[in-house]
């Protein structure tokens, strides 16, 4: 079965790869020749993934899934949530957005996050929604070179190192995207095309 990833992120896209049975052929944006800039315009991380994964199926004639992930930090009430990619604001880019974080907790005691996944899979005219959480804390400074976003100040509950710490094997393990591509992946076993 071919399936289009929709996102630009060669990251993204090589952690999701590595998670997927043979099966399935998993086609990025550029296999697909599809160059366009998908907005995110959404206020919701499941209302962006829709979108994108709408935007490929309608336009392109794919199966395809999208999705949508989301930084959550309790003590600034959500935030950056679904802003997280643009959260420093232009240029867009992870240190930026990791020092406004760590700028923004400086005086916190409540260090409590988690990252939110949502994955929406439009599949023969059907459409689904998956989600995966992984809780963790923000750690004081940066530690780690592996990973990408905010992977080196993310220290998941239970774990002594941060997910830019991790192999790709371990953070796929526990990761927020890890487990809602596995329930995904589980899903797209059991489906009958």
């Amino acid at each position: 079965m071919k399936l289009v990833f929709a996102t630009n992120n060669l990251n993204k896209l090589k952690e999701v790869q590595k998670m997927l049975p043979n099966s399935i052929e998993l086609l990025s944006l550029k296999d697909i020749n599809c160059f366009d800039e998908i907005d995110e315009t959404e206020t919701t991380l499941e209302g962006n993934a829709k979108l994108k994964a709408d935007y490929i199926t309608t336009k392109f004639g794919f199966n395809c899934f999208a999705d949508d992930t989301g930084l959550e930090v309790e003590s600034l009430n959500g935030k950056p949530g679904v802003y997280s990619a643009r959260f420093a604001g232009e240029p867009a880019n992870s240190e930026n957005n990791m020092q406004k974080l760590l700028i923004d907790l400086k005086e916190k005691t409540n260090r409590k996050a988690q990252f939110r996944t949502a994955v929406a899979l439009n599949i023969n005219d059907d459409k689904f929604l998956f989600e995966g959480i992984c809780k963790g804390n923000i750690l004081k400074e940066k530690n780690g070179e592996k990973g990408f976003g905010y992977d080196p100040v993310f220290k998941p509950v239970g774990f002594d190192q941060s997910f830019a710490e991790m192999t790709s094997e371990e953070k796929n393990s526990i990761s927020h995207r890890g487990i809602a591509i596995q329930k995904l992946v589980t899903f797209l076993k059991d489906y009958k095309i």
